[in-house]
């Protein structure tokens, strides 16, 4: 009975530390720049087009850094304690350094560590929930974005208020305390470094792939990079498209962390569906989700509308990254890492080209609309199309 009680207390250690390093890495080190933009602008430092291509250069280096872990043979514990050093000078360094050129470098950095932490973090933690039978605990490691995205929403805009710099080593300071708080967990065992990009566990793929499996992964992978376009645009410029439509109110500083305690119970919910559920049906209600929540702050612009969309934006947000992860998985079964990382680069162009598209043509018109009614659009031509490829392999299998 101690033997089991140990376990549970180190595989709760486990996901709790993971947690917290997803929230440092994501929360803080990738979207710390969401809340510090309008207070950036309001200074005049930057423009919202610069605003847009730091942004990208952000998204450009998570795309990297996803890209490149197959390659890393760096011990997982070393690589997460690494990246989450980095992050933390990172952070320090945006409220230091004060030209375009320098922080253009210290967010495509961010974006390669935050990768780099989420997928060696990840591997780590399911590697020792499954060694401990906790696997239902996966859940509590990706509430750790939510978490950290509410963190960055509340603190960043309160430490903002005594300027950008302050409100950037703020931050930092606050992820050397996280770091330093599980630090020690990550001695607890050790993940070979090749297993680092494990993915989330999934149903087991049978031996002899469905005829139509070949299809089905090419229609994944282009229809996850529609979910990185169709949110990036309100991930990044939430609160300044909110300052636009309520001048003078206090709420538009409370709708990121809002979005981010959303994704919170979307991570537990999504984490346990049962695995015989289809995941592209899955996929295709929360595409769905999402794009009822880019219309809301469109077509009702008002403090309800903008609280109801974070919030249908944010729960789907990990339960995407989980059901995708899943359906690779579905079609791979152990052979999955390929189509994962072909995922992951297609959803990272999508996060790349939404702020570039997106500033450049609200800085011309003033208004977030239309690139907000073209992510909306995106995600809902996705849902479509996952309910599609569903119903058509349905229909296969009845002939």
């Amino acid at each position: 009975m101690s033997e089991i009680r140990q376990g549970r207390r180190g595989a709760w250690r486990a996901a709790l530390a993971c947690m917290v390093t997803l929230a440092v890495a994501m929360g803080l080190g990738r979207f710390a720049f969401t809340p510090m933009l309008p207070i950036m602008l309001h200074e005049g430092k930057l423009q919202l087009e610069a605003g847009g291509v730091l942004a990208s250069l952000n998204y450009l280096g998570y795309f990297l850094g996803a890209v490149s872990c197959a390659a890393i043979g760096v011990k997982a514990k070393s690589m997460v304690r690494g990246g989450l050093v980095a992050t933390a000078v990172l952070l320090v360094g945006m409220g230091v350094l004060h030209s375009f050129t320098s922080w253009g470098i210290l967010r495509a950095a961010a974006g390669v560590m935050s990768a780099w932490v989420f997928v060696f973090a990840s591997g780590w933690g399911l590697r020792r929930l499954a060694e401990t039978n906790s696997p239902a605990l996966a859940g509590v490691i990706y509430t750790g974005p939510g978490i950290g995205i509410a963190m960055t929403g509340l603190l960043g805009g309160a430490l903002g208020r005594w300027g950008s710099e302050a409100g950037w080593i703020g931050l930092g300071l606050l992820a050397v305390v996280l770091v330093a708080a599980i630090w020690r967990v990550f001695d607890d065992g050790e993940l070979p470094a090749a297993e680092g990009s494990a993915a989330p566990p999934a149903a087991p793929a049978s031996t002899a792939a469905p005829p139509s499996a070949r299809s089905d992964a090419v229609w994944l992978v282009a229809l996850y990079g529609l979910a990185g376009f169709g949110y990036i645009i309100t991930a990044t410029f939430l609160p300044v498209i909110a300052r636009q439509a309520l001048p003078g109110s206090p709420w538009p500083d409370f709708f990121w962390p809002l979005f981010g305690l959303a994704i919170i119970p979307g991570a537990l919910i999504g984490a346990r569906a049962p695995i015989h559920w289809d995941n592209r049906l899955l996929l295709a209600a929360a595409y769905a989700l999402q794009a009822l929540g880019v219309v809301l702050s469109v077509a009702w612009p008002t403090i309800v509308g903008f609280a109801l969309g974070s919030l249908l934006l944010g729960m789907p947000f990990t339960a995407i990254t989980l059901f995708a992860m899943r359906d690779a998985r579905r079609l791979r079964g152990n052979a999955a890492a390929g189509l994962i990382g072909y995922a992951t680069a297609s959803y990272g162009v999508g996060q790349i080209i939404g702020p570039l598209f997106a500033a450049p043509l609200a800085q011309r018109t003033g208004s977030f609309q239309l690139p907000l009614l073209v992510a909306a659009g995106a995600l809902a031509l996705g849902s479509v199309l996952f309910a599609l490829v569903w119903s058509k392999s349905r229909r296969k299998v009845v002939l």
